[in-house]
């Protein structure tokens, strides 16, 4: 057993210049008498990737739903771009954009009717929404099906129309609740790519929660949740150079059962 490798309580936010991209600051949850989180804080830096992980049930979920205001915080704080969420909702949520876990999507409109309606909840006109979505959708590499019903896409090509989506309004950070979970490795890596180019030329600021560590590379930053609780905040060298491991997978095992893998 490894346990020192634990944190007993929640690291500090890390020094970042300027308003953190997103800073979740001392934040629980509970549903009934069940903690689902415990005085979790960290940051997300304008511009940077940074992958919450954790398995089922660790409280990815129930922070994003936090995050966007599907549930409202009771303890703590969360700021994006310096805005708190519940005392300047409209100026923080503007911000962001979203791809939630389950898919969203109405199957029976097009690909254009999708965008259309998120930039009218948006307050977009009708002439931004159509060339935001043209650009939107040349850059995720579907702009010829943007007249075909979703109900004829690939499960890759209906989650890339969901970030296009969710770019339209063109927010500063993206929030993507398990993305890539049950596409095949061609369509994680076309998504998970064009993400990180966001990233690089666009300045986005990314919080990417998945299960799968081979999508984080070395340079990434990485949150580790597990029961609810912050385990590791950092760069995965940091991360794995903390817990005296050589990659992530062998990091997350100590940090979430105190085992270490051979």
């Amino acid at each position: 057993m490894y346990e020192a490798a634990i944190p007993a309580e929640p690291q500090p936010i890390p020094a970042i210049h300027g308003p953190p991209a997103l800073a979740v600051e001392e934040l629980s949850h509970s549903f009934g008498k069940r903690l689902a989180l415990d005085r979790v804080s960290f940051a997300v830096a304008p511009g940077g990737f940074t992958m919450l992980l954790g398995l089922n049930g660790a409280g990815k979920t129930t922070l994003f739903s936090l995050i966007t205001r599907l549930y409202s915080n009771r303890t703590g704080a969360i700021r994006i771009f310096g805005f708190d969420l519940r005392r300047q909702p409209t100026r923080a949520l503007e911000r962001i954009g979203v791809v939630f876990q389950q898919p969203t999507l109405d199957l029976d409109l097009t690909v254009r009717q999708n965008l259309r309606y998120h930039g009218g909840l948006h307050g977009m006109s009708p002439s931004d929404c159509e060339a935001r979505a043209r650009e939107e959708l040349a850059r995720i590499g579907l702009a010829d099906r943007g007249d075909d019903k979703v109900r004829a896409l690939s499960g890759g090509q209906r989650r890339r129309v969901e970030i296009a989506r969710a770019l339209l309004h063109r927010p500063s950070l993206l929030l993507l609740d398990e993305p890539t979970v049950g596409l095949d490795a061609d369509s994680r890596r076309h998504i998970l790519t064009h993400v990180r180019t966001l990233c690089r030329e666009q300045g986005l600021a990314v919080l990417w929660a998945t299960h799968l560590m081979d999508e984080a590379t070395n340079e990434d930053s990485v949150v580790v949740l597990h029961q609810g609780r912050l385990r590791a905040s950092g760069t995965v060298r940091t991360v794995c150079d903390e817990t005296a491991t050589a990659a992530l997978p062998a990091a997350f095992a100590v940090l979430t059962t105190g085992e270490r893998r051979p």
